[in-house]
């Protein structure tokens, strides 16, 4: 499965720019990658528009300490999982219900992404 269909990838880009131009721009994840053999989660927002390798959104690798922040799209591509079967995978039934800035604020209390 790709991580980023090019419907996605224009709307991340889009989103990416309009970060870039608006300091308080908040928007809603547009979906949620995960780790299928673990905790990790990170639900996304934006593709930096000048790299289109990093990945902009809210990131908890199952340690207690969700953060938002960028991540490699290579090396999520890079990771496989039971001896090579599984790779991280985004949740096609997943909806955001609130903006980035809401899942971060629940997840820092909580100690880990809530959706």
């Amino acid at each position: 499965m790709d991580l980023i269909t090019p419907e996605l990838r224009i709307l991340l880009l889009a989103n990416g720019r309009s970060a870039r131009d608006n300091p308080n721009f908040d928007p809603w994840p547009l979906f949620k990658w995960f780790n299928p053999c673990g905790a990790a989660t990170w639900l996304i927002t934006e593709l930096d528009p000048v790299n289109e390798d990093l990945a902009y959104g809210l990131c908890d690798l199952g340690l207690g300490t969700p953060e938002i922040g960028v991540v490699s799209m290579r090396e999520l591509y890079a990771i496989r999982l039971m001896g090579g079967a599984l790779g991280i995978e985004r949740d096609l039934h997943w909806r955001a219900d609130k903006s980035l800035s809401a899942y971060a604020r629940l997840a820092r209390a909580a100690g880990r992404i809530v959706s």
